[in-house]
């Protein structure tokens, strides 16, 4: 019985930094993903959505992809580094091509820069605009 003390202490410590109850659902955030591709001409594809308050971005593109929106994606599990995003809506980065899928975040209203994590790792702000930009490195 002494052993399960700090297991049940561990467990409450840990239900206390929720901010919500168990009870009650979790506070959901918009976000926008849009997906560029200049390089083939594809014109700017926005998709709106929400993410539950300290949510990835993966769990967001999932749900996208299982909807009715249009968006599909796919990812494969890097041992080193986690999720690495692959192909956007039919579109995959190529090794030959030089090509790949970079992620971009807004920090202000109109500028944007390359996230320092994938998609498994980004934790999008309220209202924080991601764009899925297809380009060569």
């Amino acid at each position: 019985m002494m052993t399960m003390m700090p297991s049940l202490l561990s467990a409450a410590l840990l239900l206390s930094l929720i901010p919500w109850t168990l009870t009650e659902a979790p506070p959901m955030i918009p976000i926008a993903i849009m997906v560029k591709n200049t390089l083939q001409n594809k014109p700017l594809q926005t998709y709106k959505t929400e993410v539950i308050s300290g949510g990835i971005l993966l769990g967001v593109m999932k749900r996208l992809n299982n909807s009715d929106a249009g968006f599909i994606f796919t990812y494969s599990d890097n041992d080193n580094y986690g999720p690495y995003l692959e192909s956007v809506n039919g579109v995959a980065g190529n090794n030959e091509a030089r090509t790949y899928w970079q992620l971009l975040a807004n920090v202000t209203n109109s500028e944007f820069k390359p996230t320092e994590v994938g998609i498994g790792c980004i934790i999008p702000s309220p209202y924080q605009q991601i764009i899925l930009n297809f380009t060569v490195w």
